[in-house]
């Protein structure tokens, strides 16, 4: 066992996101598949890859947004589940729950707080973000989701805590730069001369526009595609191609990556007015920076620029240690929490 490291884990519906601490820093990131929405079974498979990587650790420390899989009848059914299927996995280390303001959790309490455990990870990663810079917007941007929360005084500044106040106060927007539907994006778009109305089928996903501009991260993009087929840039054009009716031969490749670029405009289009929302709401200094975190750090260098605001990313306020900075970006909620864990083992 590492007597002196920490695991921190960050449970997803669509992926298992990892990272393995001890004093010296971060010391391996991972991030593996695990659609949750199709069973238990695939979180099992993907933590027993994370245990026989990292080996066992004294500590483990646990946060999720999975409780929201359509497997469970409620979130709290989630995660009470949740808890339950991860203890089992590390029964011979220390758990801890990360439980938002109620803090670091044994299993048995946090059964406790189910509603604070619920889709709390963006808090364990802005408070990280929080204390280094201060004042700013923390920008988290993965495969799904985005979250935009304001920092002030080094502390979370959320107007929001529940997904359902989140959404309400633009401080969650439901876009991301893997799986989401092209059809949540726009109902009609410029193509070919004409204003074409968008399919309402889930033929493409965000994977697919960012494959064709080249602003899809390598690794980011782990499940399926939409239609289960490959993903080459001329797989992505032939999905592209259906959301406007037609078929890959209907145009050339310029064509689609055009189109690619339009619907990429769209999605910034959305996260900038969120962006502007929240820091005009909570009256941000104008020199206060956009910290960026998540697979979708390219955007968010771009929102940070409309903004006219300075941009730094997650991953150099971390701490010291031989890692993939790019990696700890993606998996900013897993570092957090093990980097709290950490503190709280120590403290």
């Amino acid at each position: 066992m590492n007597n002196d490291s920490v695991t921190g884990w960050d449970l997803g519906g669509a992926h298992l996101k990892a990272a393995l601490l001890d004093e010296s820093g971060i010391r391996d990131i991972i991030q593996s598949p695990c659609p949750l929405w199709q069973g238990l079974e695939h979180l099992e498979t993907a933590m027993e890859e994370v245990l026989e990587r990292f080996g066992p650790t004294r500590l483990n420390a646990i946060t999720m947004t999975g409780e929201l899989a359509d497997i469970f009848e409620s979130r709290t059914e989630g995660v009470r589940r949740l808890i339950a299927v991860t203890s089992a996995k590390i029964l011979k280390s220390h758990v801890l729950i990360y439980a938002g303001l109620d803090g670091m959790l044994p299993p048995n309490r946090a059964l406790e707080h189910t509603e604070a455990v619920a889709s709390a990870n963006w808090r364990a990663s802005a408070h990280l973000a929080a204390r280094e810079v201060r004042e700013g917007l923390f920008v988290d941007m993965g495969s799904s989701t985005t979250d935009i929360i304001p920092l002030s005084e080094g502390c979370v500044a959320a107007a929001g805590l529940t997904d359902f106040q989140r959404l309400a106060e633009k401080e969650l927007v439901y876009t991301g730069v893997v799986r989401s539907p092209l059809m949540s994006l726009a109902e009609s778009v410029p193509f070919l001369g004409k204003r074409v109305g968008v399919v309402a089928e889930h033929f493409a996903t965000t994977a697919d526009i960012h494959r064709l501009n080249n602003t899809l991260p390598e690794g980011a993009d782990l499940l399926p595609a939409a239609d289960g087929g490959g993903k080459t840039e001329w797989d992505s054009a032939r999905r592209l191609a259906r959301m406007v009716g037609c078929d890959l031969a209907d145009a050339e490749m310029a064509a689609w990556r055009s189109l690619a670029r339009v619907f990429i405009s769209h999605q910034e289009k959305r996260l900038l007015t969120a962006c502007r929302e929240v820091t005009s709401r909570t009256g941000m200094d104008r020199e206060a920076p956009v910290v960026g975190a998540g697979s979708g750090c390219a955007m968010i260098r771009k929102l940070a620029k409309k903004l006219e605001r300075p941009y730094l990313d997650f991953a150099d306020l971390l701490l010291p240690g031989t890692y993939d900075k790019e990696q700890a970006a993606a998996c900013a909620p897993a570092v957090a929490v093990a980097r709290l864990g950490l503190e709280v083992f120590q403290s």
